[in-house]
């Protein structure tokens, strides 16, 4: 027994300390939910908004508060007046949160007791009837779980949930109570599959609702979603609490919008990021749909915030030249590469198969190192690394040539033509690579770096004419940026051949390459590898190369999700990845224990030296399962592989289903059928997250349910995901991996201890090893992938922890500008800056002339102080004037903006009014014109006050979306450009940092500098432009997101896109009413007078 299980069966582990702790908790639910029965039905109604009541009442002097500092902040203050007001506003917002959170938890035990006992009523009674309220009768004419008889509401104990009849018959067991008190304290509740955590999450969603701050759950897609809201709704909805779906209504529409003022809002993962994407595209405050993130509940929260963390949201745009690439023109020679490599691999081997046979150890082992880091997919070699000594020997050679940092490896590399590092996933091209690339009539340095450096050095050194060097210099960063690309070509397309295998990573279906989820073998429609490489993969397959985008918008889950106030999770599989969780979210994992014990057998691994015997076991024990009227569950993890076991299958004549990512449209069919008695259904990994396979009594009878994996997966998560679809809720089942030394996890981080001990037993062809210790040290090798994983998420992470701090800052700013809250503060700051930086410049010089040709040049007025004064006044005299005098002058001259306006806004007015709302005002600084928006009755009750607030708003807005897309498209040239850096033994992540930083300085500089000459200059355009009413904007439909998840509507970012075919869905029958019916709501009105407006 290990030390850890000792001191944790003497001194209990941290989980059972946990729930320990909990259980109180739990004791006095229970004790209040026994003093609810007694109460009507509504009474208990009555008790949800007592609690409303006391979580506004203990906020209410603070909110009051908050209010009248706003108000006077939008008074004619100084600068550092409206500073300390919002600072004071921010802490009190803060501190209202928190006291929120402390009311919260004092109501939990009374909330979860309503909860519950409401669940008992739905349970025990066909119906419930109470009296009705305004939110019932506009719920019953949309519903029909609610009908109005009368004063009263009765509310059906059954409805239809993703299209299926359900009634409801479910109460919260304990176990179940204490996943939602970890829920509600903002932690991860991991609870065993089929252990209820969607009815547990019932409890936080319903406590934290009625602070009328909104709750998310998040799902990992819309089915789940939309099941989930309609199936968990009318608990809800009985207490007179609101709940939407986001996954129901197109992007940017008002309905949407109205999801999320909801009380309760569900929807997937995605959909919530792009909405916060679009929202930070908007240029008005009415196209919002989202308000400030509260509360969210991750559904499998270890798919969500670890394994789809990495993968950045994106939405895109046209890019210039967006289809120009040397795919094409490169993968021939790529090709040749391959071709030319695999070769010499074949003839490495076989000389090290040779020089073993001949008893040369020692040159055997080197030739098989260099095979290995020249194709170590390569089917011949991993044949040969399963025979006696063979992996040992390789083993014992790579940790002689990897000593001292890999001081001696070049020797074995120097005659491949590229090397590949298949765990770290690169690979980098030799010398003698290079020269069968570049052959015999082209350019020696094809592919070759410039050193940049150096020939700038030798330039700047040089006697040559300035304009002779300019011309020089540009040719060199052209050739540098031309090869730098171009080696990332080859790179990438490299990799697309070597590393990345049809059927296994990918899947081309419908002439596009797809890629395979290799968490849940589920296609990832909308989502392509990043940085080329779906590029090079598509060049491979010989499809159409999509062009490359621009990005326009974009953040990873884990930046989005860690905006929330507080955040939570549920899954069955935390535990492997708690310190990750801990680590990036700060949110520790608390393992619920199961309401009954687990009876399943889980057996001990069979490992096999070959694929070919542990395949052949793997039929047998099929054979002998469906003998025995058991039904099967064959998890595999890629295409390929279920497709081989089907063919076996087929030609043993034994009946069988296949469930991966090209058959996933029969999940729901194969799914249902997979609990039936000898029915066998080969599953890649998707079968292992959120399938709940339904037993009947005569298959739990012969054994129940029986798991055979046909290979340990990288991640143990993805092993007991599947291990979970058995024996669920106290169900009979069995689970038992079957492992050969040839799979992915045993070549490259299996132990070499099960190699040597195979070799010692000296095992004939189909004899297996079993034991205990097998299984711990496949874990380890598990434990080592994970750690790896790990550290290049973090690591790519970082990279967007750069990007996560500079959005913040733009996005607050255009915040700011599309409400105007705070937009006098920001251009004050602006002209503060500006004028700061222009004195900065100049003053250290005594340089006059420059410092006042810039004042005149960008803040339009002339100098305020003369040659003397600006050579004996301190930089910081020079500065306030400067800064006076400017700010000054804007107001002046917002003021006489307001004036020469007024009175065409006021003939609009009297004229128009009735059909104009807002008006578009041109304004230019006699460069460019921008279309200013104002409200027609605002301009014209204030005289023209509004007017140079809308000028800022839409100044701000324009000149920083303009310049934020640009810095995004340098932003991603940067992070490709840096990864050169490893070839000068430097850090690509520290150089991306520092060069981010500058370019983000440079940014901000242009933005305020912009904005402040603009704002100043500015005037009413006096060319033909009028002021008119505006007109309804066409949004750009190039725009697209490339992790689009399904919608119900066509393709809302590319209308042009043709919608795909959608699979045949369960019959779904709604409520229809007609139009000249009575209301449903009872109002006695005819529908259409009523809620069928």
């Amino acid at each position: 027994m290990a030390l850890l299980d000792i001191i944790g069966k003497i001194f209990g582990n941290k989980y059972d300390k946990d729930v320990k702790d909990i259980m109180p908790i739990v004791d006095q639910i229970n004790k209040e939910f026994s003093e609810l029965s007694t109460l009507s039905n509504d009474s208990l109604r009555e008790k949800t908004q007592e609690l409303k009541k006391q979580i506004s009442d203990f906020t209410s002097e603070q909110r009051k508060e908050v209010e009248k500092l706003k108000i006077e902040a939008e008074k004619d203050l100084s600068v550092d007046e409206k500073e300390l007001l919002y600072d004071k506003i921010d802490s009190i917002e803060e501190g209202i949160i928190t006291k929120i959170e402390e009311v919260l938890n004092t109501l939990l035990p009374t909330a979860f007791a309503i909860v519950k006992e409401t669940a008992r009523r739905f349970t025990e009674n066909t119906n419930l009837s109470v009296t009705a309220s305004d939110f019932d009768k506009d719920l019953s004419a949309t519903k029909d779980f609610v009908s109005i008889d009368g004063d009263q509401a009765i509310y059906q104990n059954s409805w239809k949930a993703a299209g299926n009849d359900n009634e409801w018959e479910m109460i919260h067991y304990d176990v179940q109570l204490i996943g939602g008190i970890v829920i509600h304290q903002g932690k991860i509740a991991e609870m065993q599959t089929g252990e209820g955590k969607t009815l547990s999450a019932t409890l936080p969603v319903f406590l934290n609702a009625l602070s009328g701050l909104g709750v998310h759950l998040i799902t990992v897609n819309n089915y789940l979603a939309r099941r989930d809201a309609e199936w968990m709704g009318p608990i809800f909805q009985f207490h007179g609490l609101s709940i939407d779906c986001i996954d129901n209504h197109s992007p940017n529409s008002d309905s949407r919008k109205e999801a999320y003022l909801a009380d309760i809002t569900y929807g997937t993962n995605n959909e919530f990021g792009f909405d916060y994407l679009r929202d930070n595209m908007a240029k008005k405050p009415e196209v919002l749909v989202q308000r400030k993130p509260n509360f969210a509940i991750v559904d499998e929260v270890d798919s969500v915030l670890i394994d789809d963390a990495r993968t950045p949201l994106i939405i895109s745009g046209p890019t210039p030249r967006g289809d120009v690439h040397e795919f094409n023109e490169l993968k021939h020679k790529i090709e040749t590469l391959v071709s030319a490599q695999k070769k010499y691999v074949t003839t490495v081997l076989s000389d090290s198969k040779k020089l073993r046979t001949e008893g040369n150890t020692e040159d055997s082992g080197f030739n098989l190192l260099r095979a290995f880091r020249g194709l170590p997919k390569n089917k011949v070699l991993i044949k040969y690394l399963s025979e006696d000594g063979i992996r040992a020997q390789l083993q014992k050679t790579e940790n002689f040539y990897m000593q001292e940092k890999s001081k001696n490896m070049h020797i074995v590399d120097e005659d491949l033509f590229f090397v590949i590092d298949e765990k770290n996933n690169s690979i980098e091209l030799t010398d003698k690579g290079i020269d069968v690339m570049t052959g015999n009539s082209e350019d020696k340095d094809f592919f070759i770096m410039p050193d940049v450096g150096g020939e700038i050095s030798n330039l700047d050194n040089s006697t040559i004419p300035e304009e002779e060097k300019d011309a020089k210099r540009e040719i060199l960063m052209r050739d540098f940026s031309i090869k730098s690309e171009r080696i990332h070509t080859v790179n990438q397309l490299l990799k697309a051949y070597t590393l990345f295998e049809k059927d296994v990573e990918y899947v081309v279906m419908d002439n596009k390459v797809k890629i395979v989820d290799e968490q849940t073998g589920r296609i990832m429609d909308g989502r392509r590898y990043s940085d080329g490489l779906h590029q090079a993969i598509e060049a491979k397959e010989n499809v159409k190369i999509e062009a490359s985008t621009q990005t326009f918008a974009t953040i990873t889950l884990q930046n989005y999700f860690r905006m929330y106030n507080k955040l939570a999770g549920m899954t069955g599989t935390a535990e492997t990845e708690a310190g990750e969780f801990w680590e990036i979210y700060k949110l520790d994992v608390v393992a619920i224990p199961t309401n009954r014990p687990i009876i399943r057998d889980d057996r001990d691994d069979l490992v096999y030296k070959t694929n070919r015997e542990k395949y052949n076991a793997v039929i047998e024990e099929i054979v002998t399962l469906t003998e025995a009227g058991r039904p099967i569950l064959v998890g595999t993890t890629s295409v390929e592989i279920s497709e081989l076991l089907g063919r076996i299958l087929k030609n043993k004549g034994i009946k069988h289903n296949i469930l991966n990512a090209k058959l996933h449209q029969r999940e729901a069919d194969i799914v249902a059928e997979a609990g039936n008695a000898s029915v066998v259904t080969i599953a890649t990994n998707m079968a292992g997250r959120g399938t709940d396979i339904k037993l009947s009594e005569e298959v739990k009878q012969s054994g129940g349910l029986a798991i055979i994996g046909t290979e340990r997966h990288d991640s143990r998560r993805v092993d007991r995901q599947l291990r979970g679809r058995s024996g669920r809720q106290g169900d009979p089942g069995s689970s038992q991996f079957f492992v050969s030394l040839e799979d992915k996890l045993m070549r490259l981080f299996g132990s070499e201890r099960i190699a040597k001990l195979m070799d010692r037993m000296g095992l004939e062809e189909g004899e297996v090893i079993s034991h205990s210790m097998v299984n711990k040290s496949i874990e380890r090798a598990q434990k080592k992938v994970e750690e790896n994983n790990f550290g290049t998420r973090k690591r790519l992470l970082e990279y967007d922890d750069v990007m996560n701090k500079q959005r913040e800052i733009i996005y607050k700013k255009r915040k700011h500008a599309l409400f105007g809250e705070r937009l006098s503060l920001d251009v004050s700051n602006m002209i503060y800056d500006t004028c700061y930086n222009i004195v900065n410049q100049y003053h250290d010089f005594k340089d006059f002339e420059s410092y006042s040709q810039d004042v005149m040049r960008i803040l339009t007025i002339s100098s305020p102080v003369t040659e003397e004064e600006f050579s004996e006044k301190n930089e910081e005299e020079i500065f306030k004037i400067t800064y006076e005098r400017c700010l000054e002058n804007y107001k002046n001259k917002s003021s006489n903006i307001a004036k020469s306006v007024l009175p065409q806004i006021t003939d609009v007015f009297k004229n128009q009014s009735g059909t104009y709302k807002n008006i578009v005002i041109p304004f230019t600084d006699g460069i460019k014109t921008l279309q200013v928006t104002a409200d027609l009755e605002e301009s014209v009750d204030t005289e023209g006050a509004n007017i140079s607030s809308s000028i800022e708003k839409g100044v701000t807005l324009a000149i920083i979306d303009d310049f934020w897309k640009e810095h995004l498209r340098e932003m991603d040239e940067l992070k490709q450009s840096v990864q050169n850096a490893v070839y000068e033994q430097k850090d690509p992540l520290l150089i991306y940092k520092f060069e981010a930083i500058d370019l983000f300085k440079i940014l901000m500089s242009k933005v305020n500098k912009d904005i402040v000459s603009f704002l100043l200059k500015a005037g009413i355009d006096s060319g033909n432009n009028k002021i008119q009413e505006e007109k309804t904007i066409v949004e750009d439909t190039n725009i697209k997101t490339s992790r689009a998840a399904d919608l119900a509507e066509p393709n809302a970012q590319n209308p042009n896109t043709a919608p795909r075919k959608q699979k045949t869905q369960p019959i779904r029958t709604e409520q229809k009413i007609e139009r000249n019916a009575p209301c449903p709501c009872g109002s006695g009105k005819k529908y259409k007078k009523c809620h069928g407006k």
